[in-house]
């Protein structure tokens, strides 16, 4: 199995005491991993220093071989993320929006957008501008715009925050369609239990900012009757506080 992204002892804590403490986590090639947690378990602190957006207290997070820490660009290469909102230029068309984007890349022309467009279901809107879209519309263009580079890691931080049900599970096919296709990795946060039971093939439990357990779906659905079944569980083994 290939190691895709490794977390080692990652630790960040703020002064009210929220964060994370000494996270270890591995990650492997075409895993859609679930990062499970209630609002303010610290999902986003880990997600913003995997993405190079805050430096950790301590500890270290290899992409692919690199750490965020010392090779930084390398790290980072093939990665797409949407952390926290999907940013994009409210006066620009879809098309041209991603167009903007693409120029960040070498490998990235217009019948990759085209491509894009189609997998995440905006072709038909390619024309118009995203200050008119609705927020499932705004997060597919994020998507699109996160995997415009066909990159071998996605980090989506909440990817299913205020989409309607149709988004919902236009996205989890989108993000199972490149894990399987693409062999793309996907890294993704989110407070849904439903929808992490769904989508993802690993999970790992973070609750107060520690990692509780991490497993394959199949493997907790087998011993449980649902996810938050097994969510309630790990939280009252390990304590509430």
């Amino acid at each position: 199995m290939d190691k895709v992204i490794e977390i080692q002892n990652l630790s960040k804590v703020y002064k009210n005491g929220r964060g994370i403490t000494d996270i270890n986590l591995d990650i492997y090639k075409g895993d859609i991993f679930g990062f499970l947690g209630p609002n303010g378990a610290g999902k986003t602190t880990a997600m913003k220093i995997m993405a190079g957006l805050i430096k950790p207290d301590n500890g270290d997070v290899k992409i692919l071989g690199h750490s965020i820490l010392n090779d930084f660009e390398a790290a980072i290469a093939k990665v797409g993320c949407i952390i926290e909102t999907a940013e994009s230029y409210p006066y620009l068309t879809a098309f041209e929006n991603l167009k903007q984007f693409s120029r960040y890349y070498k490998n990235v022309d217009s019948k990759r957008i085209e491509e894009v467009l189609e997998l995440t279901g905006l072709l038909r809107y390619k024309n118009e501008k995203p200050r008119k879209f609705s927020l499932g519309m705004k997060q597919r263009l994020g998507i699109a715009a996160a995997i415009l580079s066909r990159p071998e890691v996605v980090i989506l931080d909440e990817p299913l925050n205020g989409l309607d049900v149709e988004g919902m599970i236009d996205m989890r096919n989108i993000i199972k369609d490149l894990a399987e296709k693409e062999n793309t990795t996907f890294f993704i946060s989110s407070h849904l239990i439903h929808d992490v039971e769904l989508t993802c093939t690993r999970i790992g439990v973070l609750y107060n900012g520690k990692m509780l357990n991490v497993d394959t779906t199949k493997n907790i659905l087998n011993n449980y009757a649902s996810l938050e079944n097994y969510f309630i569980s790990e939280v009252e083994r390990n304590g509430r506080i």
